[in-house]
């Protein structure tokens, strides 16, 4: 007697700046998505946030119909924010990731640097500028002077809430600060002004209840921009970086590297996967950049390079994080 399949929605697109990145993580779930096991949906939200089941628009409601688990294959805004996991939460639908409360605290980088504090993480010092649009204003004119002098040069200018380093700039002169805020207004109401500090950069991703593990950390991973002095969305994205798996440190950094990103992970509340961006400072130790509830599960994403170091497959990783989805984990 045949098993019955499990009815996977892989959600994906979305009205975000990340909409094309999501469009890859969905389409890589649906090629690993085991097929013994799930029937897979393919559920695509358009730019303008229609959703769509098997090419045609649909209500959400509908499209949810008969849906056993959600695979949330979004990023950015609405897809991280904690709008889809509130409705999703809403219709008791089981989905993969992060809750509604958890996924705003890790996409919000003002929100998240409070946890990290409360929690004794190193992350860098920052200020933020509400209302990025007006700063050019003649009434903002000291105001941004006094901001731009509150750090050392670089500093590094970018979206409170967005993710894959969009809307990022690293400023190294007055002239291009105004500009940078500008820019990262662009993604978010709020923009943030962050001291840089120089050093290696890593990343690790960890999976809740994974080879035996309440929380497992996969290999850190090492960052090398080739023309960028940081990890930007040209290096994340167009092959501008050399990325290292595991990376080149030495037992006591990787091991603080993965405490770290499992601390984060637990103190943001953070659920069935996540990725923490991290920086190695030569003086000052590890710093915490941000975390990522839904990183990438695209072919050239740093998740899934992670999984291969360990043997990993990714269609494996998927059916576990599935299988807590339904397991209420």
């Amino acid at each position: 007697m045949l098993m019955q399949r499990i009815k996977v929605g892989v959600l994906r697109g979305g009205p975000s700046s990340e909409y094309e990145i999501s469009l890859k993580t969905g389409a890589e779930v649906i090629k690993h998505l085991p097929k013994d096991v799930y029937d897979t949906q393919d559920i695509f939200i358009s730019r303008e946030g229609i959703w769509h089941k098997n090419g045609m628009p649909i209500a959400p409601h509908d499209a949810l119909y008969h849906i056993d688990v959600i695979f949330n294959a979004l990023h950015g805004q609405y897809g991280e924010d904690g709008k889809i996991q509130h409705l999703l939460e809403s219709y008791k639908i089981p989905f993969t990731g992060s809750g509604y409360l958890a996924s705003i605290l890790g996409m919000n980088k003002a929100l998240s640097k409070d946890v990290f504090e409360k929690n004794k993480i190193k992350t860098p010092q920052y200020r933020l500028i509400e209302n990025p649009k007006d700063i050019s204003s003649k009434e903002n004119a000291g105001k941004l002077i006094e901001l731009f002098r509150i750090f050392p040069l670089p500093i590094v200018v970018k979206p409170t809430s967005a993710g894959s380093s969009m809307g990022i700039t690293l400023v190294k002169n007055f002239p291009s600060f105004e500009e940078a805020i500008k820019k990262a207004g662009e993604y978010s109401n709020s923009v943030m002004i962050e001291e840089y500090i120089p050093g290696v950069e890593a990343t690790v991703g960890v999976i809740d209840g994974y080879r035996d593990e309440q929380t497992y950390a996969l290999p850190a991973i090492e960052i090398r921009p080739k023309n960028n002095i940081f990890f930007d969305y040209e290096a994340k994205y167009n092959g501008m970086s050399d990325e290292i798996v595991p990376g080149n440190f030495t037992h006591d950094e990787k091991a603080k590297l993965e405490d770290i990103a499992k601390k984060v992970h637990n103190a943001l509340g953070l659920r069935h996967y996540s990725r923490t961006d991290l920086i190695i400072s030569l003086n000052r130790g590890i710093f915490v950049l941000e975390a990522n509830s839904l990183p990438g599960l695209t072919e050239g994403s740093l998740l899934p390079k992670a999984l291969h170091a360990v043997g990993a497959p990714l269609s494996h990783f998927l059916d576990h994080v599935l299988r807590l989805a339904l397991g209420g984990k």
